[in-house]
């Protein structure tokens, strides 16, 4: 048992002292490979001032083309509002109260020689012709055929613009 003891200490003792060594050197040679590496830096490129070539024309900042621009804009506007200005002043249809994506066209027919679609809202079953309003963006059914219902919607794009856009109601096929 001593000699347990005595050989324990031996061990341990002989260890210490060689570990703290070989450390230190293992320190010494990671921080000496770890040196940044600096690239160095390029002539700065030289700027040559370049002279204004359009003295002809329009100055950018003058009020000549402040007007021009003012002029064309309202030009667009009073376009754009003759688009929407019918549409404002007329009497709503029922079908102009529900969203285009909520109706869908369950059969078409023939009355009187001109074609009707047969639309579905809320379970309910609509006859529409060309001529009627359906959906919530003014949509003014152009053509009815068979299979589909076109319309003529007009909608604002994201500069704010009145613009017609087409759509479509296709015949819903009934799946069994």
């Amino acid at each position: 048992m001593i000699y347990m003891l005595i050989l324990g200490l031996l061990s341990l003792s002989g260890c210490g002292s060689s570990d703290q060594e070989e450390l230190q050197q293992w320190m010494t040679v990671q921080r000496n490979a770890a040196r940044p590496q600096i690239a160095p830096l390029h002539e700065p490129i030289k700027f040559t001032p370049q002279t204004y070539g359009q003295e002809g024309s329009i100055e950018p900042f003058s009020k000549q083309k402040l007007v021009q621009a003012l002029k064309r804009d309202s030009s667009q506007a009073t376009a754009n509002a003759a688009l929407i200005t019918p549409e404002l002043s007329r009497r709503k249809e029922p079908l102009e109260a529900t969203p285009l994506d909520t109706v869908a066209m369950v059969g078409s027919l023939t009355k009187a020689g001109k074609p009707v679609a047969l639309v579905r809202v809320d379970n309910l079953i609509y006859q529409v012709r060309v001529g009627n309003y359906l959906g919530q963006n003014y949509g003014r059914i152009t053509a009815v055929t068979e299979a589909s219902v076109v319309l003529r919607e007009i909608v604002q794009d994201a500069a704010g613009e009145w613009t017609e856009r087409p759509a479509t109601l296709q015949l819903l096929e009934e799946t069994k």
